[in-house]
């Protein structure tokens, strides 16, 4: 059925790069494209899903009837047209999907279903037969997509303040693995207040001969087949870590995006919102550190900057500041500056407290 078809919740791996459908890309952007997903498209998703909610609590109980399924199609369809039109998962081939989602969700498959769960219930091994199999099908499809909204607002809770440290860090390899031993434990629980399940990862692997996209000879890749959305968005995420890809998050338009080496790169190149001109974030990016250079000295956010910076040095010299530490609280001081120029809600709001010298210390050791 859908899951095991045209590669749905498969990527293939060769270096540092990934292939999905045909499409090869730096490991590492689809896991961080999935950080784009806004709450409120999560939200719609979850309201969209209650159908589906609904026939998943029947089967629970044994009481499937078709008037739990007859809305599911329907409501999968509706969750295709979302993700499609907020472009939440851009590479998805949305017209093949809907397609089977059509041929799936059938009169007669709803049927099977139904005898397939009623036949569960008194003999197990005669609902595993061939005669339930589409049955099984379209219930699996059911039960992918219903977990789909929590599992994303999982995915969002648990990594968001992962990737904000990774975006605040020295973006060099060691220094990914520094912040991700910070973040998840080498012995995991599973726990809603501690993230660290989330660097486990249920699925299979393959190592198999093929032409990557865009290759002319053969190559030994690994193919990765998963059991949800999550986990091959967080698999692709640490993969990319691995490499050294981490996302960095725009200041112009607030979206994340992959960097692929050490360098501070700053903006994306996506259009930026709202720009009559029709500019790239990027080159906003460079107007904006153009003016961020003339900045004057007595501009209030620079006081503070210059006072902390003046601190951070005395510190320094009378030796009761490393400089390593030295070092990350100028980088975070910067940051911090950068972001109060950009953004006003944060100049006026607490940019002033997180500038101070306990406030900056506190961050850069822990």
């Amino acid at each position: 059925m859908i899951i095991a078809e045209n590669g749905l919740l498969t990527l293939d791996y060769w270096r540092d790069e990934v292939s999905y459908q045909g499409i090869t890309l730096p490991s590492g952007s689809i896991g961080c494209a999935a950080l784009n997903i806004s709450d409120d498209v999560v939200k719609e998703l979850k309201q969209i899903c209650q159908p589906l909610q609904a026939a998943i609590e029947a089967i629970m109980q044994m009481q499937l009837n078709l008037e739990h399924l007859t809305p599911t199609g329907d409501s999968i369809l509706q969750m295709l047209e979302l993700l499609q039109k907020e472009k939440a998962f851009p590479l998805l081939d949305y017209p093949y999907y809907r397609k089977r989602v059509r041929q799936i969700f059938t009169a007669e498959n709803m049927k099977n279903a139904v005898g397939y769960v009623k036949r569960t219930a008194s003999d197990l091994a005669d609902a595993l037969d061939d005669p339930f199999v589409r049955g099984r099908g379209l219930l699996t499809v059911l039960l992918f997509c219903a977990q789909l909204p929590d599992t994303l607002a999982m995915f969002k809770i648990g990594l968001l303040p992962f990737v904000q440290a990774l975006h605040e860090s020295d973006r060099t390899a060691e220094d990914y693995a520094a912040e991700f031993g910070k973040y998840f434990s080498e012995f995991p629980q599973f726990s809603l207040s501690d993230p660290s399940w989330m660097s486990l990862v249920n699925l299979s692997m393959q190592y198999l001969s093929t032409i990557m996209p865009g290759k002319d000879v053969p190559q030994l890749v690994r193919r990765m087949h998963y059991v949800s959305f999550v986990g091959m968005f967080r698999f692709d995420l640490f993969e990319g870590l691995s490499v050294g890809h981490a996302p960095r998050k725009c200041p112009i338009c607030g979206r994340w995006f992959l960097t692929t080496d050490a360098r501070h790169t700053k903006y994306c190149g996506g259009f930026a919102p709202g720009d009559p001109k029709g500019r790239t974030c990027r080159q906003l990016g460079n107007l904006q550190g153009r003016e961020k250079r003339e900045l004057a000295d007595d501009h209030p956010l620079k006081v503070i900057y210059n006072r902390r910076m003046n601190t951070i040095q005395v510190y320094l010299r009378r030796g009761t500041l490393d400089e390593a530490t030295a070092e990350k609280m100028k980088r975070l001081a910067r940051n911090k500056l950068e972001r109060a120029i950009s953004d006003a809600a944060y100049a006026n709001g607490s940019y002033a407290d997180e500038m101070e010298q306990d406030a900056l210390l506190a961050a850069a050791t822990s």
